[in-house]
């Protein structure tokens, strides 16, 4: 049997980093979709899956959308002509009523606004930003056995069959 080219053997997944910490200690209000102000060794970076979301937030300033505390890890191959810093603060490209919508939700108490997720759409690095209000400890705890009972679940059903 012939192998052919270019078919992958499972379904290929376009997401780069998730932030899963942010899903247990919010809840997610409502979502947008950003585009990312990347230089090429970030880019590069990231098609290698070299990515962090933890501890990061979107800081709205002066009518623009910024994300701040995302790392991305320089290659060893790409850093070497440059100076590249992880850790730099990148612009978010959305439109302005998005913008304004996210600032006066984030001027409410309890709500701020964090990425969920970076991904591929076509050639493009798009990120997932939520409008979230934090949970207090007993939703942690409900999200918690829920989630292990989920798993539960799915094992009684797989060992059934």
């Amino acid at each position: 049997m012939a192998n052919k080219k270019g078919k992958s053997k499972g379904p290929s997944s376009n997401v780069i980093a998730q932030n899963k910490k942010a899903r247990f200690e919010y809840h997610i209000d409502e979502t947008f979709e950003a585009g990312l102000a990347l230089s090429g060794w970030e880019v590069k970076s990231l098609r290698a899956g070299k990515a962090q979301l933890t501890d990061t937030y979107i800081l709205i300033k002066n009518g623009e959308a910024w994300l701040l505390g995302t790392h991305i890890t320089p290659l060893n191959t790409i850093s070497t002509h440059e100076l590249a810093d992880p850790t730099r603060t990148r612009k978010l490209l959305l439109h302005r009523k998005e913008i304004a919508k996210i600032f006066s939700r984030t001027q409410d108490k309890g709500h701020t606004c964090v990425p969920l997720k970076l991904y591929w759409k076509n050639s493009l690095i798009k990120c997932e930003l939520a409008l979230v209000t934090g949970k207090k400890q007993h939703d942690k705890r409900a999200t918690e056995k829920e989630r292990d009972w989920n798993r539960q679940k799915a094992r009684i059903m797989r060992d059934a069959k």
